[in-house]
């Protein structure tokens, strides 16, 4: 076993304001659960229950020394009908993250991770050119709202995700399966990134503003058949690099259209990557490869991955890099250690300026279409009492951060002997 030094990282915990506040709001993720497209037929409106527990929950993040917390922002919460806002929630969002600060928490703030407002879902969501402008009245007012404790801020999550399984895939509201679509919505998507970014700077012009892409290995099955080789860089290209250009540099190459107005230039102080998985592909699309470590929802584990996404984006856009999403779905917390280990292995050995690590996710919570049955959390939550009960695998974390690494005997207590799933093997 090697320890780890990881004193040039700085470690976190991420989570997503649907995820985890509950509340019986009118979102475009509460109607698709009303509509019974969750697969175990739960609901947002319950979760974690963050919204009522955020001291209980600031608590036990500086329980466990988490010093950076990635937070979001309920779109519905703050603004329930247009251009009216709730000023109850705007003051509890002022006072969770000054209670953070206070707590020795360093927030960053997502302002839109996959959430709608029902009246802008109504409305036709980011295929309506005009929900440019109200995303930027969200902006300015949350901005406005929380710049005395936050400085850090992404303005969208997972652009490309959210594009490809809303308006291609068809399976996330709204429901969609149209190239043109996906293609618009990913073009709104980085203008909207571009615009927020300028307007944040005009606010907060200290502020640091960086997107999280999902970025993840694309290989062919068969790395001598020229179709799977091209399958894969095409995929590659058309799921995340044409789009993260767009936003990081305001070039908007093909299949993407430049909006009016646009200019090239240097849209990002910071490159956030999601990373979790390899797809393995004969065709255009996602795959698994077979014979491969894979966590609970069948995704193949490879640490390798996140070095291999990271050296490309710095190759492209050099900038600190913060890993703002990592983790594994693990429901019995059978091999998360060992895959937090492996992954952070990766960045002690990297020479990349990777200055930050949020593990996704803090807190059990409600995994979108997979709802409460896919666990990411290094705490468990019991969603009928809503107790936490810290994993072992969230005393690994908070061992580590206390050590600035991990050492000999936590790799002995927590990570020896804990072995992967393969996709061979049934769980």
């Amino acid at each position: 076993m090697k320890a780890l030094d990881l004193a040039g990282c700085e470690l976190g915990v991420a989570t997503a304001a649907t995820q985890i506040e509950g509340g019986d709001l009118d979102t475009n993720w509460h109607r698709w659960a009303r509509a019974g497209r969750i697969t175990d037929g739960s609901s947002p409106a319950r979760a974690a229950g963050h919204w009522e527990r955020v001291a209980q929950d600031t608590a036990l993040l500086a329980e466990l020394g988490v010093r950076h917390y990635r937070m979001g922002i309920e779109w519905a919460r703050v603004e329930p009908s247009e251009g009216v806002w709730d000023e109850a929630a705007l003051a509890h969002y002022r006072d969770e993250v000054a209670g953070l600060v206070a707590a020795g928490v360093r927030p960053l703030v997502t302002v839109h991770h996959f959430n709608l407002p029902g009246w802008l879902e109504d409305a036709g969501g980011w295929l309506n050119p005009a929900t440019l402008a109200h995303f930027d009245r969200l902006v300015t007012r949350i901005v406005t709202e929380l710049k005395p404790w936050v400085s850090e801020w992404i303005p969208i999550n997972e652009p490309n995700v959210y594009a490809t399984k809303s308006y291609l895939f068809g399976e996330w509201p709204p429901g969609e399966r149209s190239l043109r679509g996906t293609l618009s919505v990913m073009s709104a998507l980085a203008h909207a990134h571009i615009r927020a970014y300028l307007l944040i700077h005009r606010l907060q012009p200290e502020a640091k503003v960086g997107s999280a892409s999902h970025l993840r290995v694309f290989a062919p099955v068969d790395r001598r058949n020229p179709w799977h080789r091209a399958s894969a860089a095409i995929t590659d290209q058309l799921f995340q690099r044409v789009q993260l250009r767009a936003m990081n540099t305001g070039r908007f190459g093909l299949p993407l259209r430049r909006p009016a107005g646009v200019r090239p230039g240097r849209y990002y102080d910071f490159q956030g990557v999601n990373y979790y998985t390899r797809s393995t592909v004969r065709s255009i699309g996602d795959g698994v490869a077979t014979d491969v470590d894979v966590n609970d929802l069948g995704w193949e584990i490879y640490p390798a991955g996140l070095i291999e996404v990271c050296r490309w984006v710095h190759a492209a856009y050099p900038a600190p890099i913060y890993i703002t999403e990592n983790g594994t779905c693990d429901n019995t917390d059978a091999f998360r250690s060992r895959y937090l280990y492996e992954h952070l292995a990766q960045i002690a050995a990297s020479d990349l300026p990777i200055e930050r690590y949020y593990h996704w996710c803090f807190t059990d919570n409600w995994e979108w279409v997979e709802g409460e049955a896919a666990r990411f959390g290094l705490v468990h939550t019991d969603f009928e009492s809503q107790q936490r009960t810290v994993k072992d695998s969230g005393r690994f974390y908070a061992d580590i951060i206390a050590n600035q690494g991990v050492t000999e005997a936590a790799h002995a207590r927590w990570v020896a002997g804990q072995t992967y799933p393969t996709n061979k093997e049934a769980r």
